[in-house]
């Protein structure tokens, strides 16, 4: 066998040998593109094997972790990191939780309709799996316990809901699918919003159907109180005004207004004067109503404001400090990537992926498939970063030169690349799904994190499935109708 080839199977092996081992992914990376060129070094030096790889040609890494660094486009991801990190400490997104399972916790399964809705909005803010389920799990499954809520219909909500932040622009997965697939982040973003919103919308359907053909599984309180002016009030000062910020956001974008790198500066600053605002409305709220009127405002309700009032110096300098260690995190898998790609390129690795998928695949779709395939079984190992990294540049060449009968049709010039625009929405679903899929996907161990006593890892299992069929049917959707998401991106310039 070739040496270069055999050196190929030696990269994957060590890399996926330190990542049972616990090593962190960027060093998993890293660590093993230096072994291996070390070992073509001494194979060189000792068998006089020339392999392409060398530490001389090694080093042409600096420049291009420098190109990665002043890449316009991922000046995007510490600004909108941001903005989701401000919603978070302020409270924001606790008390929009709070102030909408008010009003929608008098109907079968409102307490689900809610985490799904700010589900969107999180996805909308963030695009953080982790944080999103993990912040959702926190705030809604004690209270849907205490209603004797399914478990499994409550578990599978908040892991769903957690999962949009992929999927649902400003997504800081699709900014970097398009750093990689070399195409627009606003044509992007604007591909993924319809297949984000219709995903949302199933779920919406499927949640009120089960509530409504099996009550017991998601009842409403008892002895729920009238709703009041106030408790209106209260919603439309906790929930208007991140609305307003998002459309701000993505309507600048949309519109041609700004470009994604300025839209994301806007909405950094618009979290923080959101917050602050916030914070003083509903102080102002609290002197003029709590105190006199507090047999219009449910106790609970008053109780909760407080959290509402604690975004201070402090927690914007938390805020700050999570972006830095997330944006730490991401440059050590940058530059991890980035060596590891070089070293298997050198290689002739992407070449030998490439040539294997077009064997299996029969055709353009046959093709597509079996690299959905490959995402889906990676999404069970790897985070989604990892895979952008180091797939989409292997793969995205080969789907850019396909040629298919809908490219004419698809409203989008071919500059745009519409094959690619598409393709990546793709792979967001695929790999939405497969965070979902049991027996390993992320989601449900984020949320296994977060469950109260007496819920089990086989209720978590069982609550996703149906959305993991929902899922699919997405997947073929996007698949069957490429106009759901090329639509848009036509139209909007």
């Amino acid at each position: 066998m070739d040496p270069s080839t055999v050196l190929i199977f030696v990269l994957m092996g060590l890399f996926i040998g330190m990542l049972f081992l616990g090593v962190p992914v960027g060093f998993s990376l890293g660590g093993s593109a230096i072994a291996v060129t070390a070992i073509a070094v001494l194979i060189d030096v000792w068998f006089g094997m020339d392999t392409g790889l060398s530490f001389r040609r090694f080093s042409i890494v600096v420049d291009r972790v420098f190109g990665i660094m002043k890449s316009d486009v991922l000046v995007a991801l510490p600004m909108f990191i941001l903005m989701g990190n401000v919603l978070d400490h302020s409270g924001v997104a606790e008390n929009m939780m709070q102030s909408l399972q008010r009003v929608l916790g008098r109907v079968p399964g409102g307490l689900a309709l809610g985490v799904t809705i700010i589900g969107i909005m999180l996805a909308a803010s963030t695009g953080i799996i982790g944080a999103s389920v993990v912040l959702l799990g926190t705030l809604t499954l004690p209270a849907m316990m205490r209603l004797k809520y399914s478990p499994a219909l409550a578990t599978g909500t908040v892991c769903s809901a957690g999962t949009l932040g992929i999927l649902i622009p400003p997504s800081i997965m699709l900014i970097l699918m398009a750093a990689q697939l070399d195409v627009s982040t606003g044509d992007l973003f604007m591909g993924a919003v319809f297949p984000g919103l219709i995903l949302g919308g199933m779920y919406i359907i499927y949640i009120t159907a089960y509530s409504f053909l099996k009550p017991e599984c998601a009842p409403r309180p008892r002895n729920v109180e009238k709703l009041t002016a106030w408790d209106w009030l209260y919603l439309f000062i906790t929930f208007v005004p991140a609305v307003f910020l998002i459309g701000l956001v993505l309507g600048s974008i949309f519109f041609g207004i700004a470009t994604p790198t300025e839209s994301s500066g806007m909405g950094a600053m618009g979290a923080v004067l959101l917050a602050f605002s916030v914070r003083f409305l509903i102080r102002k709220f609290k002197a003029t109503h709590v105190k006199s009127d507090k047999d219009l405002l449910n106790q609970s309700v008053a109780t909760r404001l407080k959290d509402s009032t604690t975004f201070t110096f402090f927690a914007f300098r938390r805020s700050l400090f999570d972006t830095m260690q997330t944006m730490g995190f991401l440059a050590a898998i940058f530059i991890g990537a980035t060596c590891f790609s070089l070293v298997l390129r050198r290689l002739g690795g992407d070449e030998m992926i490439a040539n294997a998928i077009v064997d299996i695949g029969s055709g353009n779709y046959g093709t597509i498939l079996v690299v959905l395939a490959i995402i889906f079984a990676l999404g069970f190992f790897l985070e989604w970063i990892e895979i952008t990294m180091i797939m989409l540049p292997i793969v995205g060449p080969m789907i850019g030169d396909m040629d298919f009968a809908w490219l004419a049709e698809s409203g989008m010039d071919e500059s745009s690349r519409p094959a690619l625009i598409w393709f990546a929405i793709l792979c967001a679903v695929a790999l939405q799904t497969s965070f979902l899929t049991p027996p390993v996907g992320f989601a449900l161990f984020y949320i296994k994190g977060v469950t109260p006593k007496g819920i089990t890892l086989k209720d978590i299992y069982k609550g996703v499935v149906p959305f993991i069929v929902i899922q699919l049917i997405a997947l073929v959707a996007v698949l069957m109708f490429p106009k759901l998401v090329t639509w848009l991106p036509g139209i909007s310039y």
